[in-house]
């Protein structure tokens, strides 16, 4: 064994997805790792960590919430680890933990961590352009920006330019007032996300104590953002992605089923129907639409999109899942016989009825990797979470991107700008409601245009031999590095 990691993660499926494939990665190169989480995530956890003798849970079991639940959350974390590196460090055989892994958003268990001498690594769930932009942005001060301007960003492709309209993102879904206009009165944290003008990146202070950097991403995607990274902050930056099932890699030319690779929840279409309707569609023409259960249109958009689904022609796939713990308005349609209730989310009335067997709608779980490896699925509308994004071009699927926040914008302008493997959904997204014909028009596009869908194949045919030769020797050379580093030691 070559010494043991502590890895914290943060809650949420987007980043504890990330997080247990590294672990697999790390434990393949013969560490031992611990998993540190304040809640029962052994249900979500591939078998193969279960199963390992490298593998281990620390589970700082969460007391009962309080008042303010992130900050006696984020408290509990931090006197938990106290007590668990107390444990080691004082045991009849002490061990010192070489490093320790910790999400970005969890960047102050650095301070107990710094306490009893663990070094610590900084993990990044997003990719690179997140991280470069945001920073970028902040530099290029776009307060006095005026409506139809763009602005070079220093260090970047030319291609990612900010736009007047890039910074018309959409707070008010967060409750939050327009960008630049400051707080709400209320005491309320500002979220993370694009920085206010005046503000530096947030994330470039808390990775100042870290001794490396690696981000959920590779070069064939990022190495231009992953290299403005490493300039701007002087740390070892490693791009160690994109961290997806081994399931995934194994399946360039065939179905992955998902049930086999992450837990099932509940939905109202197994994935043997799901198979069979997608088997009777023709090669690269079903569209699928999946927001996820975090975030989503807005209340008045969901029927526009409902519309544009039954304009369009194109065999669609949408998902729509209740919502869990999003910020803003219920997102409700009128109340109807078999409907869901308005803390349940949207439902499309009729919609299946009219659409008849050109149209699949999923109510809860989908199986999003068997839908975007099957050789019918042609475009996808996405939110442009990161998880999803690189799901989508390792499968050469065009996007369509219909970013709500944080660094689904940034997702977004890389997909597009950058990677050209797909449009945004409206010309004056995100300043202005998306309408029904800005959706039927942009899948038309995505569906349609040749060198998007070129791109595309051209793109996810990089990842058609596994996981990216350029991941596997960073992960190579972050091992070098921390067995260098715990030599010094």
């Amino acid at each position: 064994m070559s010494g043991e990691i502590l890895v914290v993660p943060k809650n949420g499926q987007g980043h504890l997805f990330p997080c247990m494939e590294l672990c697999k990665h790390l434990v393949s190169r013969n560490y031992k790792i611990t998993l540190v989480i304040d809640s029962d995530i052994s249900s979500s956890l591939p078998t193969s960590l279960l199963q390992s003798p490298l593998f281990e849970i620390a589970n700082i079991s969460s007391s009962p919430p309080r008042p303010d639940p992130f900050h006696h959350q984020e408290q509990h974390m931090l006197s938990g680890l106290d007590g668990l590196l107390t444990r080691k460090t004082e045991s009849v055989d002490p061990i010192r933990p070489i490093c320790a892994i910790i999400d970005h958003i969890q960047f102050k268990t650095q301070q107990v961590f710094g306490r009893f001498g663990v070094p610590t690594v900084t993990f990044i769930t997003s990719g690179a352009c997140w991280a470069a932009m945001q920073h970028a942005v902040w530099k290029a001060q776009p307060n006095d920006m005026k409506p139809g301007e763009v602005r070079l960003l220093s260090g970047l492709p030319e291609e990612m330019v900010l736009k007047y309209s890039d910074l018309k993102q959409r707070r008010h879904w967060m409750g939050l007032p327009p960008h630049g206009a400051g707080s709400d009165g209320g005491g309320s944290k500002r979220p993370r996300g694009p920085p206010f003008p005046g503000e530096p990146a947030g994330w470039v202070s808390e990775v100042e104590r870290s001794i490396a950097i690696l981000i959920n991403t590779c070069d064939d995607l990022e190495r231009s953002f992953l290299d403005y990274v490493a300039n701007l902050t002087g740390k070892s930056v490693w791009g160690v992605g994109p961290l997806l099932p081994d399931g995934y890699w194994r399946s360039a030319d065939s179905i992955l089923r998902d049930w086999e690779i992450r837990p099932k929840r509940d939905s109202n279409y197994p994935e043997d129907q799901i198979i069979e309707w997608l088997d009777s569609k023709p090669r690269g023409s079903v569209f699928y639409v999946s927001f996820g259960s975090e975030v989503g249109p807005s209340m008045e958009e969901y029927p526009e999109l409902a519309n544009a689904l039954e304009e369009s022609k194109w065999p669609f796939i949408w998902v729509i899942q209740k919502p869990s713990g999003r910020p803003g308005p219920p997102f409700v349609g009128q109340p109807g016989p078999g409907s869901l209730t308005s803390d349940e989310g949207y439902f499309p009335h009729g919609l299946d009825n009219r659409v008849g067997k050109r149209g699949l709608i999923i109510h809860g779980w989908a199986p999003q990797l068997l839908i975007l490896s099957h050789q019918s699925t042609g475009g996808f509308l996405s939110h442009c979470g990161w998880n999803s994004t690189v799901e989508a071009i390792g499968r050469g699927v065009p996007l369509l991107a219909w970013p709500i926040r944080g660094d689904q914008y940034y997702n977004a302008k890389l997909v597009v700008d950058h990677l050209k493997v797909g449009n945004v959904v409206s010309e004056g997204y995100p300043a202005d409601m998306v309408k029904k014909d800005d959706i039927v028009n942009g899948i038309q596009g995505v569906m349609t245009d040749y060198e998007i869908r070129v791109q595309a194949a051209r793109l996810g045919a990089k990842f058609e031999d596994g996981f990216p030769a350029s991941s596997v020797a960073s992960l190579d050379a972050f091992r070098d590095f921390i067995n260098q580093q715990n030599i010094k030691n």
